[in-house]
């Protein structure tokens, strides 16, 4: 099979970041290689690991790794494409870091944030532990200062260090929804210039939404010393979460309990955080290893329509298996700690992105009952074949070594090399490089502007839609100034009403889709979904208060909301406009 070896899929702004953030460059910031040279590097590192489990024919491998990679089928995560057969060799996006009751480790804490963001990857964090603000510390006869004034210390590091020399840290912080410190939690990203290399969640349990539904007390515990500081409304714990979540975006909610109710290794210990975007629960010192399937590519033409084509999309997740579980091996992780963890268990996160624009091509709408049984048929079918991917592989190569004693060690349980297998990200610059639209969010406009790598400008226009409109006829040079103007096409005249229907942007969807499309992947991802719920400017707290409950009742692990202007700095703006 030829490989395209001149990466002509890649468009102008593709090019702009890669050549920004990915290619290899010399002392001087000269690039010292092509993309296409890019993909052989990564191709040809990744085939390696092959060697450690007895195959010899590695060529085989890395053709079929190039392949993939350059025509733009899967990506892995950033780091893997940065630094694969490079000095820095640190191949894994995320990390999640213990932090304890004690001086000594936060700020070991804080030292091995610093080494993780030199090394190009983000790090997640539970302060649930800390004893809350004020408390006695016998050691000092002093009072403690809280979770929140120690996230500060760790934003702070987050901001000087500059990651690998091509991006900047990024955090999540979660905290229990029973810590006693919790409202001053939820309100600690009311300025937002505070935090800014935060994300933050309220990690929630099921007792704690029972108690919100039946307007009942919940105690907020002392972790210090387990006991009760004092009792509350879990209403009113909860409506603040909703408000700080109107005004600004944060908190998210993170459902705990669900998390390790699917937790592969309960023997190993309870996991408490996730990476910087939701998708992806870890133990301490565990990494996430992320690739994504580009579903826009995956369909096939018959009598005039489009399918997905099914036999495509299962060689590109047993390659995405094949590849995501090499790159543990390859790997150069920061700490011994984090070395050991992640090939005792050999997580891998095999996603998805172009999945808005694979229903366009399909003609199904996003906020559509087709398009959420589309959603969740696709998942199932990567679930089962990822699966069914590990398991050849695991015969291959052994099971996980922490498989005795996981959930898997039962009699009739899959032997699988990997303790998890799919991961929904959300798939930032990958899905820019491969021309799609992001992980299964719908597209945000037909025209926008992106702010990238912290001072570029990229604008971008729907291809697709272009396509459509010199098919059908009503393609003009007004039309598209109009779209880059930020206008929508739902009030434009002379456009199909079949057109319109079909490209739906992210504002035309009522929430409760997005919530909806979400849950749809959640039941078929062992992991969890990033998904951002987006609302118009003028969505209220109710707005987002059922929208809290909805995922809480759809079986999500987490939700993200974002109301338009609630932030300055958005990545994604239409026109002159905040929204479109």
């Amino acid at each position: 099979m030829s490989i395209d070896t001149n990466t002509t899929r890649l468009t102008s702004n593709a090019l702009t970041v890669l050549r920004r953030r990915y290619l290899k460059k010399d002392e001087h910031g000269n690039i010292m290689e092509t993309p296409g040279e890019m993909f052989r590097r990564v191709a040809e590192n990744m085939a390696q690991a092959d060697l450690l489990y007895g195959n010899t024919d590695v060529r085989k491998t890395e053709e079929e790794f190039l392949r993939i990679l350059t025509n733009l089928e899967f990506l892995p995560n950033s780091p893997t494409l940065m630094n694969a057969g490079r000095p820095l060799q640190q191949l894994a996006a995320c990390f999640v870091l213990p932090v304890e009751d004690s001086l000594e480790s936060i700020f070991d804490a804080v030292k091995e944030t610093a080494l993780i963001h030199q090394s190009g990857g983000g790090t997640g964090f539970s302060f649930s532990r800390l004893r809350p603000k004020n408390d006695a510390v016998r050691s000092t006869s002093g009072a403690a200062s809280g979770p929140v004034s120690f996230m500060r210390v760790f934003n702070m590091a987050t901001e000087v260090i500059k990651q690998g020399g091509t991006r900047r840290g990024a955090n999540m912080g979660i905290l229990r929804v029973d810590h006693p410190d919790i409202f001053e939690f939820i309100a600690a990203k009311t300025d937002n210039a505070e935090l800014s290399n935060f994300n933050i969640s309220v990690a929630v349990t099921e007792e704690f939404m029972q108690a919100v539904e039946r307007d009942g007390d919940v105690p907020l515990v002392n972790p210090h010393n387990q006991l009760t500081a004092r009792t509350v409304k879990a209403r009113d714990i909860f409506d603040a979460m909703v408000g700080m979540a109107w005004r600004t975006g944060d908190p998210g909610v993170v459902f705990l309990d669900r998390i390790n109710r699917d937790n592969p290794t309960p023997h190993l210990g309870d996991m408490e955080s996730t990476n910087p975007c939701g998708e992806q629960p870890l133990l301490p010192y565990e990494p996430c290893n992320l690739g994504s399937i580009n579903l826009s590519l995956l369909h096939r033409e018959e009598g005039g329509r489009y399918r997905i084509d099914w036999e495509r999309l299962e060689r590109a997740v047993r390659t995405g298996v094949h590849f995501l579980d090499n790159v543990i091996d390859m790997s150069r992780y920061p700490l011994d700690q984090i070395d050991r963890l992640a090939k005792g268990n050999r997580k891998i996160g095999l996603g998805v992105m172009g999945f808005a624009d694979l229903l366009i091509r399909l003609g199904i709408p996003y906020d559509s009952e087709e398009a959420i049984r589309t959603g969740e048929e696709i998942m199932r079918f990567i679930r089962e074949r990822g699966w069914a991917a590990s398991e050849d592989l695991a015969r291959e190569r052994g099971v996980f070594p922490n498989f005795p004693g996981s959930r898997y060690d039962r009699p009739g349980g899959s032997r699988l090399r990997n303790a998890t297998v799919t991961t929904v990200a959300p798939t930032g610059t990958l899905s820019l490089i491969a021309d799609c639209s992001s992980g299964i969010e719908p597209l945000f406009a037909l025209s926008f502007t992106r702010h990238v790598l912290g001072d570029v400008d990229l604008p971008e226009i729907s291809s697709h839609f272009l396509e459509v409109a010199r098919q059908r006829g009503f393609f003009s040079d007004t039309l598209v100034m109009r779209m880059m103007a930020g206008e929508s096409i739902r009030q434009m005249h002379g456009i199909p009403d079949d057109v319109k229907r079909v490209f739906v942007t992210t504002f035309d969807i009522a929430p409760e889709w997005h919530v909806r499309m979400q849950a749809a992947f959640q039941h078929h991802t062992d992991n969890a979904v990033s998904k951002t719920i987006n609302f118009p400017p003028e969505a209220t707290r109710d707005d987002i208060r059922k929208a809290f409950l909805l995922a809480y009742r759809e079986g999500v692990k987490g939700i993200t909301i974002f109301r338009s202007g609630s932030k300055s700095g958005q990545v994604l703006t239409c026109g002159e406009s905040l929204y479109c």
